[in-house]
């Protein structure tokens, strides 16, 4: 069986984008030392289950996969998400026997889902 194992965010203003990954999500970004301009997203600790990513400047114009982020309240992501400069597209859903979700635009026009694990969710 095969996994997703890494993600990519693009960004035309990637120093925009840090800053609200770090400051919505609590990732930890850091330039890679690579020959290309690229940065390293950790997303949480090697005991944690979920991928890792990174982020390059924009290439296209539009995103071709929405990623889903796990949080513990969608309702407090939601607030964070807007004061740090992102768009909900989708508001707050219920997946029944799932979950809440929303889709979010972060500053530079990527699209992603956020999800509450909820199995009372109707």
């Amino acid at each position: 069986m095969t996994r997703v194992v890494h993600f990519e965010i693009e960004a035309e203003k990637p120093e925009r984008a840090i800053k609200f990954y770090e400051k919505v999500f609590g990732w930890k970004v850091e330039k890679w030392k690579g020959p290309i301009e690229y940065w390293l997203i950790t997303t949480g600790t090697e005991n944690e289950s979920g991928i890792n990513g990174g982020l390059s400047r924009r290439t296209e114009s539009e995103p071709s996969t929405v990623n889903t982020i796990d949080v513990p309240s969608v309702d407090d992501f939601v607030m964070k998400i807007k004061s740090e400069g992102g768009e909900i597209v989708r508001p707050k859903t219920a997946v029944p026997g799932v979950g809440w979700m929303a889709y979010f635009k972060d500053p530079e026009g990527n699209l992603w889902g956020i999800m509450e694990e909820d199995e009372s969710a109707h």
